[in-house]
């Protein structure tokens, strides 16, 4: 028997318990692993510093304080998130008790991923305690740092049969995928996320799959390139290019490439110095073979900014490569690295179409100061997400869904989606033994009366807030009336 097969029966059996139900619980859980954070901040970012070369307030800025952040919100509006929810009901029903229970799945599986190896694992698993389940923790094993320091620490707060951290490379992700989970939360690449789909058939099990992307970045030649760059700069080469949503690709018209490559020349320069290599919030390459990966792709394209490299310490300079088309090596997956291509299209119309015709992605990112353009973009594109005038923020929004579509995920969190995400939301209607008569036309024989009286009564939608409303109203107005006289 695996040891991945003994956690998830151990997980499992402390959940039939019943224990995470209360609410009580998993507010006391949910406190424990904000005290976690707290308490073993020099922990984390020793980690993350060995994993990524990111710095403490680097850690802290794009790992912890959106956690706590989200521990916060559950833990202010879990009561709310868990009550029952009152829903609209039709003539036929409305003596009856009709309402929607959130009820916990049970036993979640999360996969994290290496580039925001505390933020992207412990998000969703905070959703998972408040919903009430029991989750099983996979870091990944490229961040090994940040998943020997979980494995180590994170069992010290939490109940560890509840979740347990599962440590180890594909072969231990393998056995897990084999085990019967209630559902899968995986951030990573598509690839892999097939692999994940396709081992969660199996069990019928439902998956949330948070992946990637070459997510566009259009600028109209009309806005303000100054400050488009500024904050393109900053969401490209924040933690070395490695992340999900950051922008892939630029796509503008020839008449502004040599500025918006001036402007982000400049940027690169304030932000990370004359040497970022020195800089120490300009962080590394995850590994060697992402290195290399990284390097291989710049071949053929020309390179307008940066392009220094130094493979034993697995570093990449903010690069901007022009002369770059839909063909380019450049251009064929995620970059997921310091690498920002340019392709000049001749204006909107182009830039919708060359999004169009490729994998719907995470985010699209518009500058204009044309509103009408941005709403064009909104109305003619799909993807996960759109963001206008900035980068990456839209993550920090709890109020906001975050997930892909098509090709780069599925499912979405955050807030009170990813509690939702992660609970099966019940249907639950009690009805009394009485008023027999009405119920009456429902059954056979089914005469043309009796069917046009079921169709009144069952197409007619009752809103019975409104109703309240009203009644409330129409009593005081009585109550008015009466004093008035």
């Amino acid at each position: 028997m695996s040891r991945e097969l003994l956690v998830v029966q151990r997980a499992r059996k402390s959940f039939q318990t019943g224990k995470t139900k209360p609410l009580e619980y998993r507010i006391h859980q949910l406190k424990n692993l904000r005290r976690f954070i707290s308490e073993r901040q020099g922990d984390i970012t020793e980690a993350v510093r060995r994993d990524l070369g990111k710095s403490e307030n680097g850690t802290q800025l794009f790992e912890t304080l959106g956690l706590e952040g989200e521990i916060n919100l559950a833990l202010e509006k879990l009561s709310e998130w868990a009550a029952p929810r009152m829903v609209e009901k039709n003539l036929l029903t409305i003596s009856d008790e009709v309402y929607v229970q959130p009820e916990p799945l049970g036993v979640v599986l999360i996969i994290g991923a290496w580039n925001y190896p505390w933020a992207i694992t412990l998000q969703p698993l905070v959703g998972a305690i408040a919903a009430g389940n029991a989750a099983v923790i996979k870091p990944s094993e490229v961040s090994s740092h940040s998943a020997k320091v979980m494995e180590e620490l994170l069992p010290l707060y939490l109940d560890k049969d509840l979740y347990p951290v599962v440590t180890g490379g594909v072969s231990e992700t393998q056995e897990l995928l084999k085990q019967r989970f209630d559902h899968i939360f995986y951030t990573g690449g598509s690839a892999v996320g097939k692999i994940v789909m396709a081992a969660a058939s199996c069990h019928l099990t439902p998956v949330t799959l948070e992946l990637g992307g070459k997510s566009p970045c259009y600028i109209d030649k009309n806005c303000d390139i100054r400050v488009a760059c500024r904050r393109i700069t900053w969401g490209k080469f924040v933690n070395c290019g490695q992340t999900c949503i950051a922008p892939d690709f630029i796509l503008c018209e020839p008449s502004v490439q040599s500025q918006v490559v001036e402007e982000i020349q400049k940027c690169i320069k304030e932000f990370y110095t004359d040497n970022p290599e020195t800089f120490e919030d300009y962080g590394r390459i995850i590994n060697q073979r992402h290195f290399k990966r990284l390097m291989a792709l710049m071949e053929g394209s020309t390179v307008a900014v940066g392009g220094a490299s130094d493979e034993s310490q697995c570093y990449i300079a903010p690069t901007v490569l022009k002369d770059v088309t839909g063909d380019s090596k450049v251009m064929k997956e995620e970059i997921f690295g310091p690498l920002l291509p340019i392709i000049t299209v001749s204006g909107v119309d182009e830039a919708i179409r060359f999004i169009n015709e490729r994998e719907k992605p995470l985010v699209i990112y518009v500058f204009s100061q044309d509103n009408k353009l941005i709403k064009r973009v909104i109305a003619e594109t799909s993807s996960g997400a759109l963001l206008a005038n900035d980068c990456l923020v839209h993550f920090t929004v709890s109020a906001l869904p975050f997930g892909g579509v098509g090709n780069s995920g599925m499912g979405c969190y955050h807030g009170r989606y990813g509690f939702d995400q992660l609970s099966h939301l019940r249907s639950c209607l009690i009805k009394q033994l009485k008023m027999e008569g009405v119920n009456s036309m429902r059954y056979p024989p089914h005469s043309a009366k009796k069917l046009g009286w079921a169709r009144f009564f069952m197409l007619k939608q009752v809103n019975v807030c409104r109703l309240r409303r009203m009644a409330l109203l129409a009593t005081m107005a009585g109550l008015a009336a009466f004093l008035v006289n």
